[in-house]
Formats: C-alpha cells, sequence, structure tokens
C-alpha cells in the first residue's frame, strides 16, 4: 500500500464527496502531517512553525464546524507507530463530526473557511482525511452526535 499526503483532494476525490452521501452524520478522521515551518502562498515572512500555522486554522475551523451542526470530537499527538509500516508518521491526528457531507461541504464553500484555509495550506506538508460512518459493532459503542 502506497500512502501519498496530499493538501487537496484530486478532482475524482472532490467529485466523490460532492455525491450524496451516507445518511445521518459523518466522522472525518484527518491524519496531520506539519510542515517545519509555516510557509504562506502570499510569500510573507513568519516565524510561525508549520504547527502554529494549523493551529490559527484549527481555532478558526472549530468555530465554523460547530456553526454547521459539527463537533470536534477527538485531537491527539501520534506519538508511535503499534502496528504496520509507514514510511512517515503523522504528527497529529483529529477526527471531526459533521451531521451530513452536505454541512461539510457547505463549510468548505463559506467565505470564512476560504478566509482561515490560508493558514492550512501554509502550516500542512500533507495528510489523509478519511470519511467514515458510525457502525455498531459488538460490545463498542458507536461514537456520540
Amino acid at each position: 500500500m502506497e500512502v501519498k499526503n496530499r493538501v487537496v483532494p484530486n478532482e475524482a476525490q472532490m467529485q466523490g464527496f460532492m455525491e450524496p452521501g451516507p445518511e445521518g452524520p459523518i466522522y472525518m478522521v484527518n491524519l496531520l502531517k506539519f510542515k517545519p515551518m509555516a510557509e504562506y502562498g502570499d510569500g510573507r515572512d513568519t516565524a510561525l512553525t508549520g504547527r502554529q500555522a494549523y493551529e490559527l486554522y484549527g481555532a478558526g475551523v472549530s468555530e465554523l464546524i460547530k456553526e454547521h451542526g459539527g463537533s470536534v470530537t477527538f485531537a491527539a499527538n501520534v506519538s508511535r507507530l503499534m502496528l504496520g509500516e509507514v514510511e512517515d508518521m503523522w504528527d497529529e491526528v483529529a477526527i471531526a463530526m459533521y451531521p451530513s457531507r452536505q454541512a461539510m461541504l457547505e463549510m468548505m464553500m463559506s467565505p470564512a473557511m476560504q478566509e482561515i484555509g490560508q493558514h492550512r495550506a501554509a502550516g500542512l506538508e500533507g495528510q489523509l482525511n478519511i470519511e467514515t460512518t458510525a457502525t455498531s459493532i459488538s460490545g463498542v459503542s458507536e461514537p456520540q452526535a
């Protein structure tokens, strides 16, 4: 399995996201890899690390997620790989719940998201976003919306 971190979805991924999704909430698992130092598209000088730039984005997007009916349900630093092998580890994992794929799309297209997105792009080397839906496994409770 080849793993490629990206900052923006490819055309097929975006097209799939625009299609009707599952009923009910989605949980977006974010595997984040930060740049050592932030690099803004407008070329501005900054002393921010990639993580610090992403934290500016994170503060803003957390509010936007709430405004669109969702929540950040989990965030943590990656400490080690317990099982499997990857060439390079991610720095952080975050899970955000959206009431629907449509709610997430509306948030992504909002002017506020366009404004804070500069910090995301400046701070991220790449990421994986994995769309998931709640399931019931014997003995495991479903995530709370």
